[in-house]
């Protein structure tokens, strides 16, 4: 190999070992306007579950990776400290064998849930959370999200796939279903893009676009009703969704999932 050729060859190979870097970013990347919503090290930027009181048990970092814990206390996502309206977001997740997670995005509310009823379903507790709040932090019980929710799942051992394609990878939890299965094999890690401007949602899952649609869609009104009655607050605000600027948050569904690599730029 001829010298210009050596040298060309250890460029190539620093620029790729640089694009391949955990959480971090390229100059490229940060002219264009991208910014790191995780140094892999720490929750800055993030409501650190360590702080609130009683503390957060469900998420830990873990190799450089954000990561939701089973067998919480206290049910609950981890949210930005930031808002944001219209964006573009990426990141890179794995889930467990048989497991559920998601990322949250323009949330109208969240709601601490008021003590389960025996026998009462899930959007029953919820909607009489919503009318009667309680004002206490539990140190046992379920914090809920009222947003739109890009789906992370186990496709093939999670039974929530099998209500239908829209509760699976990629899918615009309830509303629309993906494309087609992007998935990669449990164990290894997914690349989503998450784009949001105006009512108009793109979900793309490692590379492939599997969901163009509107949170004005039809289906968006359909499975709420469906799910929450076109009676609630619930439905009220993921139909109307009146708030632009929101948090976006992790879902914890009780699973091991990681995430790394999140990053974001607003448009």
């Amino acid at each position: 190999m001829t010298h210009v050729l050596r040298i060309t060859a250890l460029a190539c190979a620093a620029v790729l070992t640089a694009a391949a870097a955990d959480n971090q970013l390229t100059a490229q990347e940060k002219s264009a306007g991208w910014r790191l919503m995780f140094d892999g090290k720490t929750y800055a930027g993030w409501e650190d579950p360590a702080r609130k009181v009683p503390p957060d048990n469900g998420f830990t970092i873990e190799d450089g990776c954000i990561k939701s814990l089973p067998h919480q206390t206290l049910n609950q996502d981890l949210f930005t400290t930031a808002l944001y309206g219209d964006f573009e977001m990426e990141f890179d997740w794995k889930i467990s064998p048989g497991g559920n997670s998601g990322v949250k995005y323009r949330i109208q509310d969240r709601v601490m849930l008021a003590d389960e009823k025996p026998g009462q379903k899930f959007e029953d507790r919820v909607n009489a959370s919503m009318k009667n709040r309680r004002k206490d932090r539990p140190a046992k019980g379920q914090e809920y999200v009222i947003g739109f929710e890009y789906q992370v799942l186990d496709n093939a051992k999670n039974p929530d796939a099998l209500r239908g394609t829209n509760h699976q990878a990629g899918a615009l939890y309830d509303m629309l279903s993906p494309l087609k299965d992007a998935t990669k094999p449990v164990g290894e890690f997914n690349h989503s893009r998450l784009v949001v401007k105006g009512d108009a949602v793109e979900h793309w899952l490692n590379g492939v676009k599997v969901v163009d649609g509107s949170l004005n869609a039809p289906e968006v009104a359909k499975g709420s009703a469906a799910r929450w009655g076109a009676d609630s607050q619930v439905y009220e605000l993921l139909v109307k969704h009146p708030k632009k600027e929101c948090q976006i948050s992790i879902q914890n569904h009780g699973s091991d999932a990681w995430f790394k690599n999140l990053k974001i730029r607003k448009l």
